[in-house]
């Protein structure tokens, strides 16, 4: 498996993954809204055997410091459970830390995302319509968040999902 910043044939096939991925097509519109919109900061896709399995973006948010959103994640449900989600977070963290991002949240499983560092009490004190149990929060490049308080909004895109 190989994981790369997208390129522009790729739009298509990661269409088709977010679309069997999610079972729909809302997430599929969020990552065009996303692009469209220039708030698409990090696009990796997963290659395996040639066809795109897996994608993940992260998305450019306002936060009381620089920070990303992470989501969708999706994979290929044949190609699950095999670390791909996985390979592309942490790919995507790592990008996130060259660029001098200095956080990013998730809305999730905090079951899942727990595994990347991604922390729920790093996310409480933020304001935000996503707020609650889901959302996480994760310090790039130091142990905690420039700030623990304040307002943090998607980019629009994501209002669409409701």
């Amino acid at each position: 498996m190989m994981v790369r910043l997208e390129t522009p044939g790729d739009i298509a096939a990661i269409r088709i993954v977010e679309e069997i991925a999610f079972g729909r097509r809302d997430e599929a519109r969020l990552v065009e809204d996303l692009r469209a919109a220039g708030d698409a900061v990090i696009s990796l896709v997963a290659v395996m055997d040639g066809i795109i399995a897996g994608h993940a973006m992260f998305s450019r948010m306002n936060a009381p410091f620089p920070a990303l959103a992470l989501g969708p994640v999706a994979v290929l449900p044949e190609h699950r459970r095999a670390g791909i989600a996985d390979k592309l977070i942490r790919e995507g963290i790592a990008h996130s830390e060259a660029a001098g991002w200095q956080g990013v949240f998730v809305l999730g499983d905090p079951a899942f995302y727990r595994r990347f560092g991604f922390n729920v009490g790093k996310a409480s004190g933020f304001s935000s319509p996503f707020a609650g149990p889901h959302l996480m929060a994760l310090p790039i490049g130091r142990s905690d968040l420039p700030a623990r308080t304040g307002s943090i909004q998607y980019a629009s895109a994501f209002g669409k999902l409701v």
